[in-house]
């Protein structure tokens, strides 16, 4: 192999991943498609919209017109593009909606995603399965991309005190890219997108050979941020190495069983199974990311609403309520469970119903041994 060529085989019997469905996200999807890849799951929970038509090369006015779901519209044009790609999509947020054990399936992860939050998800599940992952991002003329990988850099590692409480703050493009438009500004958005995802896809097509990076005829991004500044068209590398060994992020979730639970198992089916399996009386499903919240309570007096989700969803249902809507979410205390035992006072909801989605890996603890069972799919 010269150090511009990859082994076709290696990449045609990838399996890869791509969270983020924007312009970045098509762009790299196009590449994969087109360089073989025969297995790729697309995750994003967004819809198409006219603002998307400028930059994304997979979607059509009529997607737009129906409001169309992201993940669908790739997965059309892609199997368009080569009848013999197997597209997954996921509905969904990469946070709460994809279990652990459809990344553990992947060989490298593709963030196309414009937040912190997301990507430090996406670097979590990535840790725990032990798969490393590309992230690019674009701004303008300007993008980056880098590579995390397990044992050797993480993205949580390198945030700092500052980023990590910025976490859940969102700042996608859509809006810049509408404002530039208004002030009639060209749009560089496709630009930036092409130059960075075809960086991404060659750095996740390098991950596929771990023996040419192991002899130095391939070099990976690991450890170092790839800059390009296309007004002056200039590109560097800088330093961007992390990896805390204390760092909780970074755990990896091993050995992990395949059970016959789903979701559709009832809270007392799942513990009795559990119980069975572990030979233990004492067991408990620890909900490490998220929690279970049964009600939530204005702080100013005693009334109380049931909304039985789990907890990401709160929000979104005190906001729908004609009682609490308009409340500062700050006025309210949610009772939460981050545990589910035999005390859990709702027994009949499923797994489901707590939030949890298809195919994850359930941290299971019995007091003397800690568990990690990955769910069927239902």
């Amino acid at each position: 192999m010269t150090i511009s060529e990859f082994i076709q085989d290696k990449i045609k019997s990838a399996r890869i991943m791509v969270v983020g469905c924007g312009a970045l996200g098509n762009e790299v999807l196009k590449h994969l498609v087109l360089s073989g890849v025969s297995h790729i799951v697309v995750v994003d929970f967004d819809v198409v919209e006219a603002d998307n038509l400028a930059h994304s090369i997979l979607f059509t006015p009529d997607d737009a017109l129906q409001g169309r779901r992201k993940v669908y519209a790739v997965a059309e044009r892609l199997h368009t593009l080569n009848s013999a790609v197997r597209v997954t999509p996921i509905f969904g947020d990469v946070a709460y909606n994809v279990g652990l054990g459809i990344f553990r399936e992947m060989d490298v992860v593709i963030g196309c995603v414009d937040n912190r939050w997301a990507r430090y998800c996406i670097n979590r599940l990535c840790m725990r399965a032990g798969i490393p992952w590309v992230d690019g991002g674009i701004d303008g003329l300007e993008g980056t991309v880098r590579v995390f990988r397990p044992g050797e850099n993480c993205y949580a590692c390198n945030l700092g005190p500052e980023g990590l409480r910025d976490l859940a703050y969102r700042m996608p493009c859509a809006g810049t890219i509408r404002r530039n438009i208004e002030a009639g500004k060209a749009p560089t958005t496709s630009i930036t997108a092409s130059v960075i995802g075809a960086v991404q896809v060659q750095e996740a097509f390098k991950l596929l050979h771990p023996e040419a990076l192991a002899e130095g005829r391939l070099t990976s991004l690991t450890g170092s941020m790839f800059c390009y500044e296309g007004q002056h068209l200039t590109t560097r590398l800088v330093a961007f190495k992390g990896y805390d060994d204390d760092c909780p992020v970074h755990e990896q979730w091993t050995p992990v069983e395949q059970v016959p639970v789903t979701t559709a198992w009832t809270t007392a089916d799942t513990l009795a199974w559990m119980k069975s399996h572990a030979q233990s009386d004492e067991v408990s499903i620890q909900l490490v990311d998220d929690c279970f919240v049964d009600y939530v309570v204005r702080r100013s007096n005693d009334s109380k609403t049931t909304v039985m989700q789990a907890g990401r969803a709160v929000a979104d249902v005190v906001a729908q309520d004609a009682q609490l809507a308009g409340i500062p979410f700050s006025e309210f205390y949610q009772h939460e469970f981050r545990e589910i035992n035999q005390t859990f006072p709702y027994q009949q909801l499923t797994l489901g119903a707590l939030g949890i989605p298809q195919r994850e890996v359930l941290p299971v603890t019995t007091g003397i041994k800690t568990y990690y069972f990955e769910l069927s799919a239902a």
